[in-house]
């Protein structure tokens, strides 16, 4: 299925990274890097530059917090999603947020895509999506609500699971008006999941790229990760990349990163062993 974003259209074999931009001061992995506008805009230009065809912008810390209601999430995105429109016209600008009401006016402000990652919580976030002809992420939480984590999840198939609800959200999308071509899946690693699940779910990513869904995952630095090798946050790129080859070369198409320049020359390897794109040059043994 081929997917179309924004300006762009992405090939059924094309390999995407998206890049993380977190306008939070809590963010686990960044620390607040990016929480300041400017500071946001620099990063935005350095990885579009580094490769990333989709910039994913959030107002809101996944996990735990600082309560952060309507009013203060658009403080942190609208104006500023305005300003990478402005400045970055063929860039998709993702923006990461369960909240229909907030969708909708990062819509009115430039988005392409809506990244909702708690899964319907908000039911209304796809008929924003289908009122302004934008994109749309369906996601899995086992039925985890925003910003908390999982305790003891359990299911009988963790796969079987991710797919039924996932492809379920994505026809319910298709019957709201979302185009069929601007909705990705994602098995929606960690979240409402322990590391044993999340470590089946990319063994067996393979079965969501079946559904003719495009699959995006986001790997980056995630904890099952750090648990599947004793490692903190900011010792988890190796882990990351290894996990992202291992997607791309299942199926996934779309890659969520935080690393953005190592992500992409990790995919540009899988896509040249799997036969989709050339070497950057061919010399060994022809001179």
């Amino acid at each position: 299925m081929s997917l179309t974003l924004g300006s762009r259209q992405f090939a059924d074999d094309e390999l995407v990274v998206m890049a993380i931009v977190n306008r939070t001061p809590d963010s686990f992995y960044d620390r607040g890097a990016t929480y300041a506008e400017d500071a946001a805009a620099e990063r935005v230009a350095e990885v579009v530059d580094e490769g990333a065809a989709i910039v994913d912008i959030g107002g809101v810390k996944a996990g735990y917090g600082d309560a952060v209601d309507a009013a203060e999430e658009l403080r942190r995105t609208a104006s500023f999603v305005e300003r990478v429109r402005a400045q970055h016209g063929d860039v998709v600008i993702s923006v990461d947020t369960w909240r229909a009401d907030v969708a909708r006016e990062l819509c009115q402000r430039g988005a392409d895509l809506l990244n909702d990652t708690w899964a319907a919580a908000d039911p209304d976030v796809a008929a924003v999506a289908a009122e302004f002809g934008v994109g749309l992420v369906c996601s899995h939480t086992g039925g985890l609500g925003p910003r908390t984590d999982p305790h003891r999840p359990g299911y009988a198939d963790v796969v079987a699971d991710v797919v039924s609800t996932v492809t379920a959200l994505a026809e319910r999308a298709v019957g709201l008006g979302v185009r069929r071509d601007a909705i990705l899946i994602d098995p929606t690693h960690d979240f409402g999941k322990n590391t044993y699940h999340s470590l089946e779910l990319t063994r067996r990513i393979g079965e969501l790229a079946e559904t003719g869904w495009p699959v995006l995952v986001a790997l980056s630095n995630k904890d099952f990760i750090g648990e599947t090798l004793g490692l903190d946050t900011r010792d988890r790129l190796s882990g990351t990349l290894a996990a992202t080859a291992v997607s791309a070369w299942l199926g996934a198409r779309v890659f969520r990163a935080h690393e953005v320049r190592q992500t992409r020359q990790a995919l540009d390897m899988v896509a040249s062993i799997i036969g989709t794109r050339p070497p950057h040059q061919a010399l060994r043994g022809l001179a």
